[in-house]
């Protein structure tokens, strides 16, 4: 039955790691387990049913996170608890839809608790209330809030507060524990949209009242789309605070004080560990510049736009690689490249220019000092082989990883990385 059980939800480990490869085997509990130093590889060891076996997912090129390794332990401790559940005979059915369905929210709840005990179902009632609501729809505009869970004292966290450009609003006799109908009236999630606001609660879920700025900033900022002002405000809330929001896209993200992102996209759970792509371009990009890379990526994401970048090896011959520009010999346009080239990708993106640059047509090509060499590049595709799989960004992005590392995004929002002609890591 567990091999059965894993069958079940094997797609979706495959998935949330990136598009590893997962086995589930039956093993004697004497046997070493083969590459345990393996930065690759993950190993888990199961005992079910007086039986041993190991899970172990391996990947090309990219090394496993620590936050990878840490989340599918939480995994795999929640499926030997559901597999005792439903050991009676006649059920393996209901046990392999219960895992497809449960099994990484559960593990989503677990693993965002920290080493708390007993906090698991409020944490799974607000994941589930937050999942509902992405649905919701207001006037044909998506439903959007946000929750802000601290992990220390409240006067502690009012405190810090005040240095910011938020605003205590504290709910007094109307404080409630979170339920079911918590959001019936649409002035819950209208007021408190978590763009400009925000509820406040402890890990119990008892919300205690709102957090509200005046100047929310710009809708379509990286800073804002990446959410890198929540990470500062959780900093101030405790080891283990984090962060809930239901985004424009109808997604739910969780924000970790460890400036990870867990997203509920398309009805399955995924991660957005910035350490993966960091290890994606070392050493082949400046270190700075690697996180504006990373941030300007997950918003481009969130927001919907596509994208390609190269980050070009120091030998590449850029006009080996054009076939054409999008803007052609448009004057105008030649001439807001000319603007830009050479420049900072930090500085275009404090400037704002980043996130348009990199959301229009063609290939943006940086060097390793993250500076912009070119953008609206069309890229000779002629080499790519009749295999590739996809469209014409695929495509793009598959024929430059030739010349060094290419992150894609689609218009959809899932994100690859390619390097040497195929796809080694996807998100999304």
């Amino acid at each position: 039955m567990p091999k059965s059980a894993f069958s079940a939800i094997e797609n979706s480990l495959r998935d949330f790691l990136g598009g590893a490869r997962v086995t589930l085997t039956e093993i004697d509990e004497q046997d070493k387990d083969e590459g345990a130093d393996d930065p690759c590889q993950i190993l888990v060891r199961l005992k079910i049913d007086k039986s041993a076996y190991l899970f172990r997912a391996q990947r090309k090129y990219l090394s496993f996170t620590a936050t990878e390794r840490s989340f599918i332990q939480e995994l795999f401790a929640a499926f030997e608890g559901l597999l005792r559940g439903f050991s009676a005979d006649g059920y393996a059915a209901h046990f392999r839809t219960a895992l497809l369905t449960s099994l990484t929210d559960i593990a989503v709840a677990r693993y965002i608790r920290g080493d708390r005990k007993g906090v698991f179902w409020p944490t799974q009632s607000l994941l589930q209330l937050l999942k509902t609501l992405s649905y919701q729809r207001y006037e044909g505009s998506p439903a959007t809030t946000g929750f802000l869970v601290y992990r220390t004292q409240l006067d502690d966290l009012l405190e810090s507060i005040k240095k910011t450009r938020y605003d205590w609003l504290d709910l007094g006799d109307d404080r409630r524990r979170l339920s079911g109908d918590f959001f019936r009236n649409p002035l819950s999630y209208r007021f408190v949209d978590g763009l400009r606001a925000l509820f406040v609660c402890d890990i119990r879920m008892n919300v205690k009242g709102t957090i509200r700025t005046s100047a929310p900033g710009p809708r379509d900022s990286i800073e804002q789309l990446a959410n890198r002002e929540t990470v500062s405000l959780l900093a101030q809330a405790g080891e283990g605070a984090f962060a809930i929001y239901v985004n424009k896209a109808s997604e739910v993200e969780v924000v970790l004080d460890s400036d990870r992102l867990l997203v509920w996209r398309r009805g399955s759970w995924g991660i957005f560990d910035p350490d993966i792509y960091r290890d994606f371009l070392r050493g082949h990009l400046d270190k700075r510049s690697i996180d504006h890379l990373v941030w300007s990526i997950y918003a481009l994401s969130k927001a919907r736009h596509g994208t390609v970048v190269l980050v070009a090896d120091d030998e590449t011959d850029l006009e080996a690689l054009r076939k054409g520009s999008v803007g052609g010999r448009d004057a105008l346009s030649r001439a807001l490249i000319h603007h830009v080239r050479g420049t900072k990708i930090g500085t275009l993106k404090r400037s704002g220019e980043l996130i348009r640059i990199l959301s229009s047509d063609g290939l943006t090509v940086i060097n390793r000092k993250g500076e912009l060499l070119d953008t609206g590049v069309i890229i000779d595709t002629s080499q790519v082989g009749d295999l590739v799989t996809g469209g014409g960004r695929t495509t793009a992005a598959t024929a430059a990883s030739r010349f060094g590392r290419v992150v894609k995004v689609s218009e959809d929002g899932p994100v690859d990385l390619f390097r040497d002609g195929q796809s080694v890591y996807r998100f999304g």
